[in-house]
């Protein structure tokens, strides 16, 4: 064989491989940030202008605040809990103040805070006078051992941190109770949580942030109410690490709202990370296959927001509408609430 010949037989070979070969990554932005605030039956119509324009501009308040922190070079575990805090005050969502009831007539509370550089997570379940737990939930994280802890014993921990309790009134208000009040209702008429869940007045206002520092970092967080009219101390999915929050700097950022359990059962937001780590999907594909395929065909209603490890961000849910909105860098917000 001459020269030539083995020459063009190379080049040849060499463009073929190149052709088969996954498009290299590469940076969308530099940090980044993106929220939810429930999913459900959230479709055009059924909130007024004046409650849509609410719901954004708060949205909108949280993304600024949470992008000027990385934008000043903070870092996205900072932007996280600032951000969470931040719709943890509104009464807007099921988180914090604006939290459902359970059956009981308390406000039982659930968050979970992870960090991507080195895994570390912390979480509280089931507070009934935690203001912020997502900053409950980080202190955790950062100050004692374990991961997870939960109702009397997670405010024991608050309060050697220095915490100050609220009373439980402090989160009431009139939305939530008259929620409560139907939910018995509909439960005394014969029908069960799970049936509930399906009716079109239902919706899941947890709240949840994800984001990308200018170090590469990533974080995630997810703090709610629970579902209205729970009993027995249920824990849903956002205060379990891999279930309703995962980061993993490899990966990605990503927090889930929607019906617990089957978001329990699937690991939704860590298989979403193992898909992209173990198959070499991107962050599209695998949030795609997981909620709209794998939770769909089961019957698991939710969605889930997510950022990349180089700034993409995507959200995704099976639901009529979901409370969503990030903010690129410099970039003006983006926020959504229907499906299209």
């Amino acid at each position: 064989m001459n020269y030539s010949l083995k020459s063009m037989i190379i080049l040849v070979s060499l463009f073929i491989f190149a052709c088969y070969q996954k498009p290299v990554d590469t940076q969308t932005a530099e940090y980044g940030i993106v929220i939810h605030g429930g999913a459900g039956w959230i479709t055009e119509g059924k909130l007024s202008k004046e409650e849509e324009n609410s719901y954004k501009a708060k949205m909108e308040e949280a993304l600024r605040r949470g992008s000027q922190i990385l934008s000043e070079g903070g870092s996205s575990l900072d932007a996280v809990a600032e951000t969470i805090m931040m719709l943890e005050d509104s009464p807007l969502f099921n988180a914090g103040k604006g939290a459902v009831f359970a059956s009981s007539g308390e406000n039982e509370l659930d968050a979970s805070i992870m960090e991507g550089k080195n895994l570390n997570a912390g979480a509280v379940a089931g507070v009934k006078h935690i203001k912020n737990p997502i900053i409950l939930a980080r202190a955790v994280m950062e100050k004692s051992p374990h991961v997870l802890l939960a109702q009397e014993g997670a405010e024991a921990f608050a309060v050697e941190q220095g915490f100050e309790l609220v009373d439980n009134k402090y989160f009431f208000t009139q939305g939530r109770w008259d929620d409560l009040q139907n939910a018995k209702k509909s439960e005394q008429s014969g029908n069960d949580q799970s049936s509930l869940i399906n009716e079109k007045e239902f919706k899941f206002g947890t709240v949840g942030c994800a984001a990308l520092d200018k170090d590469g970092n990533l974080a995630a967080g997810t703090s709610t109410g629970g579902m209205t009219n729970k009993k027995f101390g249920r824990i849903g999915d956002s205060p379990i690490i891999g279930a309703g929050t995962y980061a993993d700097n490899a990966t990605c950022a990503i927090s889930a709202t929607g019906h617990g359990e089957y978001f329990i059962r699937n690991v939704v937001t860590h298989d979403i990370s193992a898909l992209m780590e173990y198959k070499g999907m991107s962050l599209n594909e695998a949030a795609e296959l997981v909620v709209n395929k794998k939770l769909k065909e089961q019957g698991g209603n939710g969605g889930v927001i997510s950022i990349y490890k180089f700034g993409n961000v995507v959200m995704k849910f099976n639901t009529p509408g979901m409370f969503r909105g990030f903010m690129l860098e410099n970039n003006e917000p983006q926020i959504k609430m229907y499906k299209n």
